[in-house]
């Protein structure tokens, strides 16, 4: 019997010894999938740059020390919100945009954040999942300082009331003094090199289909858009699985014409 027990012990620590390397495998994968997530391409600072916004929520690594919000629940295996679609939408919306326009630009995204002033080096800005968006109160002001500045924000991929009223709210603190408002496809934006002025781009498979998309902003004092909102859709969806047999050509093609306008209206205005 103690021999039997014996043999039971060493058995159970040799599966234990077994399960490590395993589990270091895993790990050193995870690791390597996160590396190549944030990956950036070779740049050129004096090309144009497509910046990502990251930032700040209860769903990023346990960070917090915002003002509050988050819709919560879980992220998934896509990497924290901010993240989601990068690098590869970047690289395939600038390949788009140089093609199209002739614009010299750097073939992929660029990370950078609100909590850094390195954020007024870029004209243009993608942000996404605002629906997990908790700014700093130094995020908020320098948001403020961008947009008034000249930047732009494009704000994609979120949907539902829970999340818009985070994106609000949030919205509040960086302009308690100014609305956001539902733009009719009549407005330069949808029209100033593509006419996409049906807004007619449904949202990708991921999505519901029951959710009707929306497109908000919000200007300057000048009457300038500041910023773009695609609520209840995630066109950048369409630029990272464009080459995906399981998205429909059209809409990969339309989601392409959305991110063109977007930036051209954005460095013209």
């Amino acid at each position: 019997m103690k021999g039997i027990g014996l043999r039971s012990k060493i058995g159970c620590f040799l599966r234990r010894k077994a399960v490590w390397p395993v589990l270091s495998v895993g790990l050193l994968l995870a690791g390597a999938w996160w590396a190549y997530a944030q990956r950036e391409l070779p740049r050129n600072e004096t090309r144009f740059t497509f910046a990502r916004i990251q930032f700040r929520s209860p769903m990023s690594f346990g960070m917090r020390g915002g003002r509050g919000g988050g819709r919560g629940g879980g992220m998934g295996g896509n990497g924290p919100p901010w993240s989601h679609d990068f690098p590869r939408s970047e690289e395939n919306l600038m390949k788009i945009l140089g093609e199209m326009t002739k614009i010299d630009v750097n073939p992929g995204g660029h990370i950078v954040s609100f909590d850094n002033e390195d954020c007024f080096k870029y004209p243009v800005a993608y942000l996404c999942e605002v629906g997990y968006l908790n700014l700093s109160d130094k995020e908020a002001h320098n948001m403020r300082e961008y947009l008034l500045r000249g930047g732009f924000l494009i704000v994609d991929d979120f949907r539902g009331p829970r999340e818009f009223d985070n994106f609000f709210y949030q919205m509040k603190a960086v302009f308690p003094e100014r609305s956001l408002e539902v733009l009719p496809g009549s407005h330069p934006i949808f029209t100033c090199f593509y006419d996409i002025s049906s807004l007619n781009l449904e949202p990708p498979p991921i999505y519901s289909r029951f959710y009707r998309p929306e497109y908000w902003g919000m200007k300057d004092d000048n009457g300038r858009l500041m910023m773009i909102i695609d609520y209840n859709n995630d066109i950048s969806d369409y630029w990272e699985w464009s080459a995906d047999p399981f998205y429909n050509f059209q809409d990969t093609n339309e989601g392409f014409k959305y991110g063109v306008n977007y930036i051209l209206y954005a460095l013209t205005h």
